[in-house]
């Protein structure tokens, strides 16, 4: 059988090279694995079923409508219990079978599909229906064991039918590619569906259907399910552009026309190839894999740059679509495993663990030159399932000792009290509240595959297939009766010479004849990455002439200012976030010279907010380090342009935190013996931050947090900022100031107002828990699990460039922003805006240093001729007024907010895929 044949080079071939892992290690990075996966389903099971998901920071269960919306990211939660459901089949392969059989009974008893709710048809289908299936999967065969199970009656598996009839209405469209979401009770038409309306769906959105539903007919005998899973991948191959051989990323539903025609193997089509491949290794049709075939050519023509995988146009392929990539591309080394196609696959791989041991985890984008380009990391498992194939086919012990820092990373940064924390910042080590349930589905499934023995698995994973969520369907379904749908759309005779392609995997004994060989390939790639150094800031022209303010002097809080910018025709708007934005109108200035003053003065200041993103600093980090937190808890804050540098600092600063009175720090502390040694905590506004800085230093203070005077502010919807100055000299501050929205600064009065003493640390990234500590035994107390806080969860991670906002005047820091559209300069990457977006995970979402959000754009847009400026914090008095819109804008800023754009279109994508 040719798709038996094409699991044989997963039996691997040993190509020992350095020093082997012994099997006592093995099984003890096995065991650990175990020991990682109990404790964070335990913690799951204890503190948030029957919700979908952990938030293992705060020890409850998500409930979708009682936590505060992520946007698309919640689509994937349907009040299904969704871990649960999700981790089945793992409790099997990890001989749980107690718990598994448990863990069975509660989603019969519990678990309801007929939820008033719109969940996302993607990640129902590869989490929720996928799980089902998996678990009865896995029930059957221990049932055919005789030793458990024995009271099941297919119970899961109508389960399963029952929710693959409630997703069926999705693909009631003319194309067969069905709608992005759709209402468990009520399908896709009817206002009581909130749903329905939209137009477009990402290529792996619609072409990561086949091996659930064929699975599904298979098992039930319908084939309904099928049908519609093939005619939307015939649609999808219909619709590849016919030169390139390659697909868009998103397409539209309704006419086929590609709204998004970048390409590539990331976000928003990934799987699309994936299950290409496998649906010919599970049902055994060649048309899937002569498709796959064709599309792998192309890939390989086009996109593959080794050891990189840049995204093409699909009109254009020999065009660059942009200069970074982001993880989910992570998991392609593994489907060149499966195609027999090592060398390249050992090549990405090798670029991504470097990159990964460079930031201990996989951002969420870097760039070509391996910086961070978004800096979340929702524990994806992506790299550890190419990882576990290639250790597979090579027997390599070079990717045992690949998992084992995944492992270690893991635990020494990612794992809390209440389970394991998503990063929100890779480069500052903060987290975010969020235990995704594909950490659970695949993570685990491949670690413990790696460091397993074949003894040690209660069942041989060679007779099944994993879908794009880890979960386990077997091969014998391609034996199964089934009706063949009528092919509405086949390879044309010529398309593909056979010749070029083969059928069955090859030997990698005759590939790789020297066992030394991987290495040879690995050894240019790890040298490439750990010489990547920053790229020079590029030239910028000087400003045209000089208007009777300039720029850099401007504060908002100044009453000459304004009334110069009132006679220039330049009006300011105080919004309620706190930022300030500019706008001229022409024809409101007194003369036509002071209208072209009033021009100058905005270019000025987009020139001058350019040249702060690129003098941007990084995020800091507060750790609290004190009883009962440990450094378990770390807060993104952002930095200031003056005073302590803590990125030169080995050790930081660390003290015991004091409310400073007055609390807005603008004038002499009243109590100066308190806050002497200590960290002052101040609020913002009422006084620039300088001359906050100014009075604590006074009283003797080690440094300084700034916390947020506008309630409800979060990293999690807001960029963070650097502080300015005051447009003085500010070499006398000598202490460290970090800022912090009202949400994470509130984490910190809460401790303090809890446990009177609370210590911190402030550094330019969290440090080891065992380097603050040393040789102090720090007891863990599982029950004390707060918030830790930090890049925004449902937006792009914070990049050294989203905390560019400049906070100068300090009452509102007021952002100085374009009324129309916000845009980055030409030479800065941009990354999306802090807005919910749902990554490829669906998830997404969400650096080093080429992403800003727009808030912090900084460029004019035109209104008779009007220029709005961009976002420099200014700290001054508050007012909230009606935001105003620019009329127009200039060519040039036209096409910078197209480039942003597409860039925002890709973190939403990257967003709506959970692989």
């Amino acid at each position: 059988m040719l798709p038996i044949l094409l699991q044989l080079l997963l039996l691997g071939i040993l190509c020992s090279q350095g020093h082997s892992m012994s099997r006592e290690e093995k099984h003890k990075l096995r065991n650990q694995v175990v020991e990682m996966f109990d404790h964070a389903y335990q913690n799951y099971m204890d503190h948030a079923y029957p919700a979908d998901e952990l938030m293992p920071l705060t020890c409850r269960g998500r409930v979708r409508g009682l936590e505060p919306s992520r946007g698309d990211v919640d689509d994937a939660l349907g009040k299904f219990s969704l871990t649960l459901i999700d981790t089945l089949d793992t409790l099997v392969l990890l001989n749980k079978t107690t718990e598994f059989e448990a863990a069975v009974r509660r989603v019969l008893s519990d678990v309801r599909l007929d939820n008033d709710i719109v969940v996302s048809v993607f990640e129902t289908n590869i989490r929720v229906l996928g799980g089902l299936l998996g678990g009865h999967s896995m029930a059957v065969m221990l049932k055919e064991g005789g030793h458990h199970m024995l009271w099941y009656q297919d119970e899961l598996l109508h389960m399963a039918k029952d929710l693959g009839l409630r997703l069926l209405p999705a693909f009631n469209t003319s194309s067969g590619l069905p709608y992005p979401r759709v209402n468990l009770r009520y399908g896709v038409r009817g206002p009581e569906t909130r749903t329905g309306t939209e137009t477009d769906t990402c290529t792996a959105c619609a072409g990561t259907i086949i091996l659930e539903f064929a699975a599904l007919s298979r098992f039930t005998g319908d084939p309904v399910f099928e049908a519609h899973a093939r005619r939307a991948l015939d649609f999808l191959w219909e619709k590849r552009q016919r030169n390139s051989n390659l697909v868009g990323t998103t397409i539209n539903i309704h006419s086929g026309e590609w709204v998004r025609r970048d390409s590539g193997v990331g976000a928003g089509i990934d799987s699309y190839y994936e299950y290409l491949l496998k649906a010919y290794i599970l049902l055994g049709d060649d048309l899937f894999l002569q498709r796959f075939n064709i599309h792998y050519a192309s890939i390989m023509k086009y996109i593959s740059q080794p050891p990189l995988l840049l995204d093409v146009h699909i009109h254009k392929p020999l065009l660059p679509a942009r200069t970074w990539m982001d993880s989910l591309l992570a998991f392609f080394p593994g489907l060149q495993v499966l195609k027999g196609d090592i060398r390249p696959a050992i090549e990405t791989h090798e670029m991504l663990y470097q990159v990964t041991k460079k930031h201990n985890f996989l951002p969420e984008a870097f760039t070509t030159d391996f910086r961070v380009h978004w800096a979340q990391h929702p524990l994806r498992p992506e790299f550890a399932e190419s990882t576990y194939f290639l250790y597979k086919a090579t027997g390599d012990p070079y990717y045992l000792e690949a998992g084992r820092t995944v492992l270690d990373n893991l635990n020494r940064f990612a794992r809390v009290p209440c389970g394991f924390a998503a990063m929100k910042d890779v480069r500052t080590g903060s987290h975010e509240d969020r235990m995704d349930s594909f950490f659970l589905a695949e993570m685990f499934k491949y670690l413990f595959l790696l460091f397993a023995d074949a003894e040690d698995l209660p069942f041989d994973v060679e007779d099944y297939i994993f879908t794009t969520e880890a979960h386990l369907l077997p091969l014998s379904l391609s034996m199964a009766p089934h009706h063949s749908a009528t092919q509405t759309n086949t390879t044309a005779e010529g398309e593909l010479d056979d010749s070029n392609f083969d059928w069955t995997c090859p030997n990698t004994r005759l590939l790789f004849p020297d066992p030394a060989f991987p290495r040879n390939l690995r050894e240019p790639i790890r040298s490439a990455v750990d010489k990547s150094c920053p790229r020079p800031a590029p030239y910028r022209e000087p400003g045209m002439g000089r208007p009777p303010l300039r720029a850099q002097d401007f504060m908002a809080n100044n009453p000459e200012h304004l009334e110069l910018l009132r006679r220039m025709g330049v009006s300011l708007i105080h919004l309620k976030d706190g930022r300030v934005q500019l706008v001229q109108h022409a024809t409101q200035a007194v003369s036509a010279v002071a209208a072209e003053d009033g021009m100058r003065f905005m270019q000025d200041m987009m020139e001058l907010s350019s040249q702060q993103q690129k003098e941007q600093l990084p995020p800091r980090a507060i750790q609290i380090v004190s009883h009962p937190f440990f450094g378990r808890v770390v807060l993104t804050a952002g930095p200031a342009q003056f005073g302590t540098d803590l990125s030169k600092s080995t050790t930081g600063v660390r003290g015991f935190v004091t409310v400073a009175e007055p609390y807005s720090g603008c004038a002499e502390l009243a109590n100066g013996e308190y806050v002497q040694g200590r960290i002052a905590l101040l609020q913002r506004g009422q006084c620039m931050f300088a001359e906050k800085a100014r009075h604590i230093q006074k009283a003797g203070a080690i440094g300084g947090i700034v916390i947020d005077d506008n309630e409800g502010s979060s990293s999690d919807t807001a960029p963070l900022f650097q502080m300015a100055g005051d447009g003085r000299n500010t070499e006398d501050v000598t202490l460290p100031l970090l800022f912090l929205f009202h949400k994470e600064g509130n984490i910190l009065l809460e401790a303090l107002k809890e446990y009177r003493e609370v210590e911190v640390l402030l550094s330019d990234k969290a440090r080891d828990r065992a380097a603050i500590f040393k040789d102090v035994d720090v007891q863990e107390e599982g029950e004390d699990c707060l918030t830790e806080e930090t890049t925004p969860a449902s937006s792009a991670p914070i990049d050294q460039s989203e905390i560019s906002t400049v906070a100068l005047d300090e009452s509102a820091p007021e952002e100085v922003s374009p009324a129309d559209e916000e845009v980055s300069p030409p030479d800065e990457d941009v990354g999306p805006p802090d807005e919910d977006v749902g990554p490829p995970d669906e998830d997404v979402g969400p650096p080093d240093e080429d992403v800003g959000p727009p808030d912090e754009a900084l460029s004019p847009s035109v209104a008779e001729p009007g220029l709005t400026e961009p976002n420099m914090e200014k700290d001054s008095e508050k007012e909230e007024e009606p935001e105003e819109d620019a009329d127009s804008t200039n060519q040039s800023v036209d096409e910078l907010l197209a480039d942003w754009r597409e860039d925002l279109e890709a973190f939403q994508q990257m967003e709506k895929e959970e692989l």
